[in-house]
């Protein structure tokens, strides 16, 4: 249950009098949720300390990428991403990559081959607490950003999510989420121009935004919006090929590396093809068969988006098709649990449903570090323990998209639509009517 102190105060003795400010700071969900967030980064934080000896990552549940591809992408020999090493992400999180290496040098450190092992050692100390400046500083935006929408005390279960303290420094995902979450604020406040600039950046940073766009289409198909539609169709174009583009024409090998390894790699950690190969079930072809269920459960979703006796929210449509995406990916990193938190609070901001989610993801990252440092495997090898977590994790995020969908065609159900609202975070699909066409072909098929 959510409830803001406007809808408690008619369990704690009525309406607020004439004389209280609302805009105090007891009432003002900005402070409590920048709070609880910079309280979350100081647990995440601490959590890290023990990571200082690499061979303590897995035990101590605290592994990054960060400090491990400052070695591992030649960081430290002054190697620039996609020029000189390969970087198997999209060039903004290569360009975040390159802008902590520059900063280790601004303040002190060396990034140069012939270093001695002291020097590297303290500009990859350096590199990483650069980056937890960087990344706290994204998921301010984030936080933000949540705040700007219709329910901004919602935020607070961003803020407060055990997933910023288990996986917000496992990767540079902070980046994706705060451009994703600009590219969402801008929709709703109707700029169809930054909604494409935001989401072609977040394209360029992680791939998942641009799934963002099929919801965007189908209901402005539902409501003849299509102006909207191209206008940030275009935006994102340009803005994606605007910091793509100077790389590839730099190093087409380097900027091809990344989607080369993501085509050619099979069935890899936390997902439902690792687990059948681990359990004796081989699955060939899993690109092939990944894409098949994509586009299946794709059209299933833009059928429930076009048909649904009213129109759905945009988030909620945004939450099944990234959801949907999460479940069949060969790989399900255990930051990637960040990327549906925001679109969870948006599509279904209900505590049980936090909760239950917060629990399972909970539970996936334990095993993935148990498994990983090989403490849960049964006495025959196998690891059923961390083939359970994989499971439920994916249970549990089928159940959410069944809640969700089951707001979409039973809007009564949805808590942001309670008091005769719509899309209050719709931007132009708020109180929009549908097509004419539609109409027309609900009319036929109520008739038959």
């Amino acid at each position: 249950m959510t409830q803001t102190p406007a809808a408690l105060s008619n369990v704690l003795g009525g309406a607020l009098g004439k004389h209280v400010r609302p805009g105090g700071v007891w009432f003002n969900p900005a402070p409590w949720t920048y709070l609880a967030l910079t309280l979350s980064w100081l647990v995440l934080a601490l959590r890290q300390l023990p990571c200082r000896n690499s061979s303590d990552m897995f035990p101590n549940m605290c592994y990054t990428d960060i400090t491990v591809l400052y070695y591992w992408r030649g960081l430290q020999d002054g190697k620039i991403p996609y020029l000189d090493s390969d970087v198997e992400y999209p060039v903004l999180t290569g360009a975040i990559m390159e802008l902590g290496r520059r900063l280790v040098v601004l303040f002190g450190g060396r990034s140069e081959p012939g270093l001695s092992s002291t020097e590297i050692s303290h500009a990859a100390g350096l590199f990483f607490g650069i980056n937890i400046v960087l990344l706290f500083g994204l998921f301010v935006v984030l936080v933000w950003a949540h705040l700007q929408f219709h329910r901004p005390w919602d935020a607070l279960m961003i803020a407060i999510a055990p997933a910023i303290w288990t996986s917000a420094l496992i990767n540079w995902d902070g980046l994706v989420l705060a451009l994703t979450a600009l590219a969402m604020l801008a929709w709703k406040r109707k700029s169809p121009v930054w909604t494409g600039v935001w989401l072609g950046l977040g394209i360029a940073a992680k791939l998942y935004p641009v799934l963002l766009l099929v919801p965007l289409a189908v209901l402005c198909l539902r409501t003849s919006r299509w102006r909207p539609f191209f206008i940030t169709l275009g935006a994102t174009v340009a803005s994606w090929l605007a910091v793509n583009l100077p790389v590839y024409l730099a190093t087409p090998s380097g900027w091809l590396n990344f989607w080369t390894f993501n085509v050619d790699r099979g069935g890899d950690l936390g997902s439902i093809w690792y687990v059948l190969g681990l359990a004796g079930y081989q699955v060939d072809s899993v690109s092939k068969l990944v894409a098949a269920i994509m586009v299946a459960g794709t059209v299933v979703i833009c059928g429930l988006l076009l048909l649904a006796p009213r129109r759905p929210r945009f988030a909620q449509g945004v939450f099944l098709i990234v959801a949907l995406f999460l479940m069949v990916n060969k790989v399900y990193s255990p930051q990637y649990v960040l990327w549906l938190l925001p679109l969870l609070v948006l599509a279904r901001p209900r505590w049980l449903d936090w909760a239950v989610f917060s629990i399972a993801e909970g539970f996936y990252f334990a095993a993935i570090w148990a498994h990983l440092d090989g403490r849960s495997a049964s006495g025959d090898g196998h690891d059923r323990m961390y083939w359970l977590s994989v499971l439920l994790r994916i249970a549990v995020q089928f159940w959410l998209c069944v809640r969700v969908a089951l707001d979409m065609v039973r809007p009564e159900r949805d808590v942001v639509r309670a008091g005769s609202l719509d899309d209050p975070d719709g931007g132009i699909f708020d109180h929009a009517s549908d097509a004419p066409w539609l109409v027309r072909l609900n009319q036929r098929l109520a008739a038959r």
